[in-house]
């Protein structure tokens, strides 16, 4: 595993199709299918992805008891119709904390926390409130840069981490 350095980074706003869920630790196989789901729909569509697949976290808790409530989806080059299952939404604009992660999702962990012990040592604010004990998040996300069918080793994927900051 390793991650590049922490840097800060303007994104424009982006509209983007999700499906919400809310999913234990335990239970964490239920989010894998969605991506390529979503990908169908958009095919169904005659539309292509404007980029990677994401997941957002909006809710984060005792991992190992709390559900996370998250946002599966692909950006989307236009705002369009989402439906009962998929969602349509927006990826916020602002400047982003940022590291990408080479290396197993499993790990991906480290890597958040890398980039919000650097973001206190840097003063940097990410755009997070606690209610009911969990954290509350207005732009955390993971956009899985490698395509499986061109990079099967899981352990070589890079990903994206991505942290709204706060006043973006």
């Amino acid at each position: 595993m390793s991650d590049s350095h922490p840097a800060l980074e303007f994104r424009e706003e982006q509209p983007c199709v999700f499906i919400p869920i809310s999913v234990p630790l335990s239970e964490w196989g239920k989010t894998i299918p969605l991506v390529p789901e979503i990908a169908q729909w958009l095919g169904k569509r005659g539309v292509e992805p404007a980029g990677a697949p994401f997941y957002r976290y909006l809710t984060i808790g005792d991992m190992q008891k709390d559900a996370f409530d998250l946002e599966i989806g692909w950006p989307v080059v236009e705002a369009m119709e989402g439906d009962e299952r998929v969602r349509a939404g927006v990826i916020p604009g602002g400047v982003y904390a940022t590291s990408i992660h080479t290396g197993h999702p499993d790990s991906l962990v480290g890597t958040c926390a890398g980039l919000l012990a650097w973001g206190e040592q840097e003063g940097v604010q990410f755009d997070v409130q606690t209610a009911d004990g969990r954290e509350v998040w207005a732009g955390r996300f993971e956009f899985y840069l490698s395509d499986p069918a061109d990079v099967p080793d899981m352990n070589d994927w890079q990903t994206d981490v991505a942290f709204l900051t706060k006043g973006s």
